[in-house]
């Protein structure tokens, strides 16, 4: 009994969505296992799967990126920039100087620590165009560098990350990669279509944190050896330290989000800002700042140029390992960094959220790299340390150590970098769990501790079978070919996106009026509606609500409908409780009214007496309206079946209207049997519409 008594529970406690979570764990494992028991095999199998990929598709990763960019760009500055991720009247969740940092120690802090230096000395020392190790050859180095790392890469990030969170939190659907495709597929996002694309995007999410996991790993022993000379660097101590650092997530990641990862990422930002004052001012200050401006306004002048180069004249390798690794390994990451930046991000404008994820960081990196990378170059070109060339292209992770050992105080900010490197390491891969748990449990909100300790735990067992199987390569192979599907998903959900942005627009001038009336005081006169505006229904309450007097409503509604010729069907979706009215056009957009569960934390002022929980308060729940194309922010619990009939019928009074003012199609015309059919007896096609419910 105990142990039927255990399974019952622990299953209770899952909300794990198994045509997601099995066959993405499956793939993780069989890679894993072959990996491990060839290994040899395993690595030539990469490498040859990399040079096609690159040969084939790189034509695609750079265009796709480019229009990633613009697309960004283009609704910020537009008249959709004001709008807001979440409610009207929202607020931000996070403090500007807390988002940043938590949004940049997900995003690439290790690649900064780990590229900083490595990727101008090498660039110098072997350019892909020119004479190496001349002026020219240091100007291209940091060019390049610049192009790698800035906004591209953050327009990959960004437009993820708005995505998710515009269609999560300004339409109320599931924060999952799903729901990007809500305004092409429609409820199909619900079924195996929306499924395939949640299981891309955590394998793309596995394999991309696996890689910096494995650059980290190699890092952190470099920076070991470079500390204690008796720890070797080989394969070994870096599985070993992949174990020993995932424990470490393990805590983290059971102390949530706010107490683990928050925390956690102002840390990051603090020790890395200390790294670069230090470099700034031990090293050659002037020329950083000089370099600084010189190579921004190089970058910016040649990006377009940059952008589109696939060296279709030169053949080589270098195209594939350095551009299409570093915008592969990026879409890779895609998923895991934009539904964390989405689930931080609420509240925020489309402008602001662009200009804080693509400029802020950018300017940062620029930053990085001019102190690092020019520091490094002024040491080589200007000093004579010629030798940090060589000891670089030996070994890429230790080039942070090596340009700190010719600077001042090297031993402690040497161990300074490897508490860095540590506290990155488990800060990514915390928030990576957070992120494939979500996906794996359908946007679930809140899902238990166990099930991101797994996630957590599958990391490091990926990341270690990939170095054992061929140490970057590998992890280059995984990343470049992960990110091939994802790129067209992130395609398709862009062309969404724009998609729900302009019906929105549509909405707005409909809704404005809509929202202009008030409910006339039914039972119980103004006292009782008083009563329900300040009160917090329980989920239990407004569930009760939905499953009975709307689902009653939608079915008189249906019924008239169905007797005067109109093809509606009501539905009740018991896994997300939601009741809805559907009528399908045909080529037309479908109508659908549909109350939806919603659960909010509850205002400070609901229960001053209450001690607030920084890890999220109780929530109360809402019965809010949503249409075709989102939701439309207002609350109908306790409403009475007529009133809800009304605006059921006030909102498809909109839908012809929108129809009749939409080029090319009549509001009153469906094909049916080969007939012409009238509107609904009693149903306005312009005007006549009731007030709109106000609750809050």
């Amino acid at each position: 009994m105990t142990n039927e008594s255990s399974a019952g529970s622990f299953l209770k406690s899952s909300t794990l969505l198994a045509p997601v979570f099995v066959p993405s764990v499956i793939v993780a494992v069989l890679l894993v296992i072959g990996t491990m028991s060839n290994p040899e095999l395993a690595g030539d199998a990469f490498s040859a799967t990399l040079a096609w990929i690159t040969r084939t598709f790189g034509w695609f990763y750079m265009l796709a990126v480019a229009l990633f960019l613009m697309f960004i760009v283009g609704v910020a500055v537009s008249k959709w920039g004001n709008t807001r991720l979440g409610p009207d009247h929202g607020e931000p969740q996070y403090s500007f100087p807390a988002w940043f940092a938590m949004l940049f120690s997900a995003g690439y802090g290790i690649a900064l620590l780990f590229f900083g230096v490595a990727e101008p000395v090498l660039h110098y020392a072997s350019p892909p165009v020119g004479a190496a190790q001349t002026v020219d050859a240091a100007k291209q180095a940091m060019q390049i560098a610049f192009f790698h790392w800035g906004f591209h890469i953050w327009a990959i990030y960004g437009l993820t990350g708005l995505v998710l969170a515009y269609f999560a939190f300004r339409h109320g659907l599931p924060l999952s990669m799903r729901s990007a495709l809500y305004p092409l597929i429609g409820e199909r996002i619900h079924g195996p279509l929306g499924h395939t694309v949640d299981v891309f995007a955590i394998l793309g999410t596995l394999f991309g944190i696996a890689t910096t996991l494995g650059l980290s790993v190699a890092q952190i022993n470099a920076g070991m050896n470079y500390l204690w000379p008796s720890v070797p660097v080989g394969t070994t101590v870096q599985v070993i330290t992949i174990a020993v650092i995932t424990g470490l997530t393990v805590i983290s990641v059971a102390a949530g989000l706010d107490k683990g990862v928050k925390r956690l990422s102002i840390l990051n930002m603090a020790l890395a800002a200390l790294l670069m004052l230090f470099v700034f001012l031990v090293g050659p200050s002037i020329f950083i700042l000089e370099a600084f401006l010189q190579n921004t306004g190089s970058y910016l002048s040649n990006i377009v140029e940059r952008t589109f180069n696939l060296q279709a004249y030169s053949r080589s390798d270098w195209i594939g390992n350095w551009t299409l690794f570093i915008f592969g390994w990026t879409i890779a990451w895609a998923p895991f960094v934009g539904l964390f930046i989405a689930k931080i991000s609420r509240g925020r404008t489309i402008r602001e959220f662009v200009i804080g994820v693509m400029f802020v960081p950018t300017i940062f990196t620029f930053l990085w790299f001019s102190i690092f990378g020019d520091t490094a170059l002024h040491l080589i070109m200007v000093e004579g340390y010629t030798t940090l060339i060589d000891e670089v292209q030996a070994d890429t992770a230790i080039a942070l150590f090596k340009l700190f050992e010719l600077l001042p105080l090297s031993s402690i900010v040497s161990f300074i970098t490897v508490i860095l490197i540590i506290t990155f390491f488990v800060t990514s891969s915390d928030s990576g769990s957070l992120v494939i748990d979500s996906l794996a449990s359908g946007g679930a909100a809140r899902t238990p501790v166990w099930q991101r300790v797994f996630w957590a735990c599958l990391q490091g067992a990926v990341a270690s079978a990939l170095l054992v199987a061929g140490g970057l390569s590998a992890l280059q192979t995984m990343s470049i070919a992960s990110a091939l599907p994802f790129a067209v998903i992130l395609l398709i959900a862009a062309l969404g996106m724009w998609r729900a942005l302009s019906i929105e627009s549509h909405r707005e001038v409909s809704l404005q009026a809509h929202m202009q009336g008030g409910r006339h005081a039914g039972p119980g006169g103004w006292k009782a509606r008083l009563a329900e505006l300040i009160e917090f229904p329980s989920r239990v309450e407004v569930e009760r609500f939905i499953s009975t007097r709307a689902l009653e409503a939608m079915q008189s509604v249906g019924r008239e409908l169905r007797d005067k010729g109109w093809p509606a069907e009501v539905c009740f979706d018991e896994a997300n409780q939601r009741a809805y009215i559907e009528i399908v056009r045909g080529d037309d957009i479908d109508f659908i009214y549909e109350i939806r569960l919603r659960g909010y934390s509850k205002p400070s002022f609901a229960y001053p007496e209450m001690a607030r929980d920084v890890d999220g308060d109780d929530q109360y729940f809402r019965a809010e309206v949503f249409l075709r194309n989102g939701g439309l922010g207002y609350d109908m619990f306790g409403f009475s079946a007529q009133e809800i009939i009304d605006d059921i019928l006030s909102q498809f009074a909109k839908y012809l209207h929108f129809l009749h003012i939409s080029p090319g199609v009549l509001p009153w015309k469906m094909s049916m049997h080969d007939e012409m059919i009238s509107p609904p007896e009693g149903v306005p096609l312009v005007g006549d519409e009731a007030h709109a419910p106000q609750k809050s």
